[in-house]
Parts: C-alpha cells; sequence; structure tokens
C-alpha cells in the first residue's frame, strides 16, 4: 500500500520561533531566579510561567523529533514528494 506524501506543515517556522522565543524567556526567568534578588512572590509567579514555557518547549521538541522519525523512514522516492512552505 502506498504512503500518502508527506507535507511540511505551514506553521513549521512559526513553531520555530515560538520555540525560540519561549526558550529565550525560559532561560531569562532561570537567570533572574538564580541571581537571588527576586522576592519570594516574583520567584514564585516565575516559577509558574516557567513550568508553562518549559512544557511548551517540550511538546514542540517532541513534535520536532516525532517528524524526523518520520523523515527517516521515508523512502527517497517519498522525499521528493516532500517540500518546505514557501
Amino acid at each position: 500500500m502506498a504512503k500518502a506524501p508527506v507535507n511540511a506543515p505551514s506553521s513549521d517556522s512559526a513553531s520555530l520561533a515560538d520555540f525560540e522565543k519561549d526558550l529565550s524567556a525560559l532561560e531569562e526567568i532561570v537567570t533572574a531566579m538564580e541571581s537571588g534578588n527576586i522576592s519570594l512572590e516574583e520567584s514564585l509567579k516565575h516559577f509558574e510561567n516557567g513550568i508553562r514555557l518549559y512544557r511548551r518547549c517540550q511538546s514542540a521538541l517532541a513534535q520536532a523529533e516525532q517528524r524526523v522519525q518520520i523523515l527517516a523512514n521515508l523512502e527517497d522516492s517519498e522525499l521528493q514528494d516532500f517540500h518546505e512552505p514557501d
């Protein structure tokens, strides 16, 4: 049975930009919390936001890993049908 062609999702570049933005925000939170110069209340807010960002980053990485596995299993002829969005 022939496999359907795999096309790159149109939101790939947006997803990558979101991931990079989330990762950068997460790094800023870690830096602020490690500095020790913020109140307990502010630390808790940063922690909550950090957990949310961490989960979004983990989800994005899991999706990317799944896509890599799909691409790695494609035959050469199927790869020709794969294309990046314009």
